[in-house]
């Protein structure tokens, strides 16, 4: 198995085990620092193994990093994100 793919299932795995803890702030501080360490590592798995497996991973990450993805989406469309109160 290719080093990159031991590092995206070693993220994937530490992803998991963070989600499991108790957060004060809903696990945000948590998410970027995932983001932080996942972009590099993705590339890194694109570039090693191509962009059909890059591609797979990056939908792996995208489904346990779900919100961090549909705030980014609703960002993008200009639509409100509902947090703010009136």
């Amino acid at each position: 198995m290719p080093t990159s793919l031991i590092l995206a299932c070693l993220w994937a795995l530490a992803a998991n085990l963070l989600a499991m803890t108790p957060s004060r702030d809903n696990h945000w501080r948590a998410a970027y620092a995932l983001i932080a360490v996942g972009i590099p590592i993705l590339g890194y798995v694109t570039w090693q193994n191509g962009p059909w497996i890059g591609l797979f991973c990056l939908v792996a990450a995208a489904s346990m990093l779900r919100w961090p993805v549909v705030y980014l989406w609703r960002w993008l469309r200009g639509a409100p994100d509902g947090l703010t109160e009136d």
